[in-house]
């Protein structure tokens, strides 16, 4: 139950817990995020991936321990400050209203704008660019309900990109997506932790953990964690007992992947 950092990270918990009504699923939780690191927090559905995102993005409060922003204890801190810093993918991405794509990723960039300011030229041209670096290049002025699922959530990543922030917190990001953008998504993630942000993602495929993860954070749903870099913590035994079910690694250009088999 370590692996953690000896510097403090951008993005820092110490003795985390998660609770829900009648369960603990993450408990004593330390971890130190460090700039350029990408991490993937890996387990079984209702093990607590969503939720400690949530706790850690500072939307629900810790049962116990303390989440930290470059230092700061992350609840102290006013939210237009946090969102400069950390931009949170949900799972799941809602309309509220009619948008049309270009006005709904730049809402990303609200966190940039003075307050009664509006978007400038250089919001748009953010805006744009991360449209384009999604294949999305074109759809503007689409209206975002029009969109199917694979394409609104690319323009929800889009989103994210545009607020440019220091730490990516990503539920589910690959979610309705095919394996093409699946992988250009992630490796848009992993050129933004290589220009020095750090990137969480909650991924259900642990072999996209293998090829983009430098660490991994394994929630089994019971309290107990794993953290540890990529290539010690994704091992046959530690994967069985993660997914409850065999999982056989695969020797596959000098690495190994995961096929779960019975």
């Amino acid at each position: 139950m370590n692996g953690m950092h000896d510097h403090p990270g951008v993005l820092a918990c110490r003795g985390l817990t998660v609770r829900v009504p009648g369960r603990t699923l993450v408990e004593g939780l330390s971890l130190d995020l460090a700039p350029g690191e990408f991490l993937a927090v890996l387990g079984r559905n209702g093990t607590g991936k969503t939720l400690t995102l949530h706790t850690l993005a500072g939307l629900r409060p810790p049962a116990a321990g303390e989440v930290r922003l470059g230092g700061q204890p992350a609840r102290a801190l006013p939210r237009r400050t946090v969102a400069r810093q950390l931009a949170l993918l949900p799972q799941v991405s809602e309309d509220a209203f009619p948008a049309t794509v270009l006005e709904t990723v730049l809402i990303g960039r609200h966190p940039h704008i003075p307050t009664f300011g509006r978007e400038s030229a250089e919001d748009r041209r953010v805006a744009r660019e991360a449209l384009e670096s999604l294949s999305l290049a074109g759809l503007e002025e689409r209206d975002v309900g029009t969109l199917s699922g694979g394409e609104r959530r690319r323009v929800a990543i889009a989103q994210v990109l545009a607020q440019a922030p220091e730490i990516y917190l990503l539920d589910e990001p690959t979610n309705h997506l095919d394996p093409q953008h699946q992988l250009e998504v992630l490796a848009l993630f992993q050129a933004r932790a290589r220009a020095g942000a750090a990137v969480v993602a909650s991924l259900h495929d642990v072999n996209l953990a293998v090829r983009y993860a430098q660490r991994c954070l394994l929630l089994f749903g019971d309290g107990r964690w794993e953290l540890g870099p990529a290539g010690s913590v994704l091992n046959e035994r530690d994967l069985s007992a993660l997914y409850a079910t065999p999982m056989e690694a695969v020797p596959w250009r000098g690495r190994d992947l995961f096929v779960a088999g019975p």
